[in-house]
């Protein structure tokens, strides 16, 4: 896919500079930490796809918290000009 967008060239170009900034010891454990973010990746869509086809089953996915405990909606601010003795009024 790569070789498609830079051209073969391009390629080798960028794998000696990823070498010389990260250092080649770097680079088996930053191949590593990749694989582990996509793991996590995946798994993550795997449990939303499966809590959203829970969800339009009639079911409702709740993680221990219940509706009734979510924070109200916050009251709107008083506006400034009501609490300024300064105001002409």
């Amino acid at each position: 896919m790569l070789a498609e967008i830079f051209g073969v060239d391009g390629v080798i170009v960028l794998i000696v500079v990823i070498v010389l900034l990260f250092g080649g010891a770097a680079i088996p454990k930053l191949a590593r930490n990749l694989g582990s973010a996509k793991n996590e990746f995946e798994k993550g869509l795997g449990e939303g796809k499966k809590a959203s086809s829970s969800s339009s089953n009639g079911t409702v996915a709740t993680n221990g918290a219940s509706a009734a405990a979510e924070a109200p909606a916050p009251a709107p601010a008083p506006s400034p000009a009501a609490d300024d003795p300064n105001s002409g009024s």
